[in-house]
């Protein structure tokens, strides 16, 4: 039995009666969440599971599955609702998963409407139905010792299936809870998907090896509007109803708390800390949460690590770094800035090449300062080269266009041209004040050498979003889809530029 088992095991022993899971109609005790975690582990073992795929919402009992499956020594495969039938359809095939169990019959009959669910036992109080999956010939990869394969579509339509043994999700959880300082205090709301990894090592494995209560709300009860859209109202008066002492935001969710706040929307009184990771934070937005006197601590991982890598702390914080490295990992740099990660690693990507205790090119920039808080600058591939020959991180410029409350969203191209080209997406209120945009880009290039200032910029049609593909689901932008999608605007923008040089 691993140490996050136990330590349930332990406490459903020592305190019984104390809440570990909250949900929106039913509250589990740890002895009740033992018992529930047992009952289901044994049916699985008298059904002879080994590889199972859940496409559920956010409920006790996808818990209860999580946990169960450890107890029985089998791979759970997390398919987050925004993938795409074709997306949920490669990752079933690609880990050869078995049986699916799922809340949301009229998904799964969308996207396999050829395979018929049936119900199974009741877990948590809750119907679940089950989908027997045909799996391919030759599609028996050996997955001894994998608990997690947790699929990352990254900046591809294609997602990756990342590998993880329970050790090495636990070590983060461990990490975590020690490092940020979780007791059996802390009442931890659910704000992301669980099958987002960065939720279920933060927001249930962390607060159960601490004896904590974690909230586990329907995601249409704290603000999600389908795949992609937030409501701050509904959000803020989660956070408010849970008396949450703890959440974990993607930055637009929390561009989303932080307009609603604004407004004057309380939150919770015991709110102790708002985690933000997924991807880059502007410093617009860490500004204005310091503004607001919002407990704002940001953080970065990799799935490829179990999630969290660095993260600042209550008491060991500072603005603009994502904090200093778990305890567990070691880092050190290429020649070219790019993050290298060492000990707490995945076991290689499923049907590719493993690794094993090697260090791991994260395709992140970053560095060190002399305290050991780390700093991203930018991604490796997204990195460009001017026509004059300098390298350019986009990041480094979308961060700086984003400081200014007319600009929502930005990306920037410039790859072998004379001057980059700014994509903006306008907060809503400004899109047609260009006067406001020309004006946040010139503070912005007043911040950024030559090399690295805007030269001309045009609005987006819409935000980038996982609906429209342009985005990924911890909030990086897809450059590729984004490219393919505005490449005649912004090489007409060039090719006027040529013909005033070479007339």
């Amino acid at each position: 039995m691993n140490s996050l088992l136990k330590t349930i095991q332990q406490f459903a022993q020592d305190t019984p009666d104390a809440i570990a899971i909250e949900g929106d109609d039913l509250h589990l005790s740890y002895a009740a969440l033992q018992s529930e975690v047992v009952k289901l582990s044994d049916h699985f073992k008298r059904h002879h599971y080994q590889r199972l795929a859940i496409l559920m919402d956010n409920s006790p009992a996808w818990v209860v599955f999580d946990l169960a499956a450890q107890m029985a020594g089998i791979t759970l495969i997390p398919l987050p609702a925004f993938f795409s039938p074709q997306q949920i359809r490669h990752s079933l095939a690609d880990a050869a998963a078995e049986r699916l169990v799922t809340d949301q019959t009229e998904l799964t009959a969308k996207m396999l409407p050829e395979l018929k669910p049936r119900p199974i036992q009741k877990v948590a109080g809750q119907s679940c139905w089950e989908i027997a999956l045909p799996v391919a010939a030759g599609r028996h990869t050996n997955l001894n010792g994998i608990a997690k394969i947790t699929y990352t579509s990254g900046t591809t339509g294609t997602p990756k299936g990342v590998c993880l043994t329970q050790t090495t999700m636990n070590n983060v959880a461990d990490s975590l809870k020690k490092t940020i300082g979780i007791t059996s205090e802390e009442r931890h709301l659910c704000l992301l998907p669980f099958a987002v990894l960065l939720e279920n090592i933060g927001g249930i494995y962390t607060p159960l090896l601490a004896g904590a209560r974690c909230i586990t709300p329907n995601l249409s009860k704290v603000g999600h509007l389908g795949a992609s859209k937030i409501d701050p109202k509904q959000m803020a008066a989660a956070i408010r109803s849970a008396n949450a002492s703890s959440i974990i935001l993607l930055p637009q969710m929390l561009q989303a708390l932080i307009a609603e706040v604004t407004t004057g929307t309380a939150l919770s009184e015991r709110l102790r800390f708002i985690a933000v990771g997924g991807a880059p934070v502007s410093r617009g937005l860490l500004d204005q949460a310091k503004a607001l006197s919002l407990p704002l601590l940001e953080g970065y991982g990799l799935s490829e690590c179990g999630s969290v890598v660095a993260v600042n702390t209550p008491t060991r914080q500072r603005s603009g770094s994502v904090g200093k490295l778990l305890p567990h990992i070691q880092i050190r740099f290429a020649e070219d800035g790019e993050i290298m990660l060492k000990g707490n690693l995945f076991n290689g990507y499923l049907n590719r090449l493993s690794i094993h205790d090697e260090w791991y090119a994260s395709g992140d920039l970053g560095h060190l300062d002399a305290d050991g808080y780390l700093y991203i600058t930018g991604r490796k591939k997204s990195c460009f080269i001017t026509s004059f020959g300098r390298n350019v991180a986009p990041e480094w410029i979308e961060k700086e266009l984003t400081l200014h409350p007319a600009i929502d969203q930005a990306v920037v191209f410039g790859e072998a041209r004379p001057y980059n080209v700014a994509l903006i997406v306008a907060q809503p209120a400004l899109k047609q004040d260009v006067s406001q945009i020309n004006t946040a880009i010139e503070k912005a290039n007043q911040r950024l050498p030559d090399y690295a200032q805007v030269g001309r910029w045009l609005l987006a049609d819409e935000p980038f979003s996982i609906a429209n593909q342009q985005f990924t689901a911890t909030g990086r932008p897809r450059r590729n889809a984004i490219w393919a999608y505005y490449a005649a605007p912004i090489n007409q923008i060039y090719c006027q530029y040529d013909s005033v040089i070479n007339p």
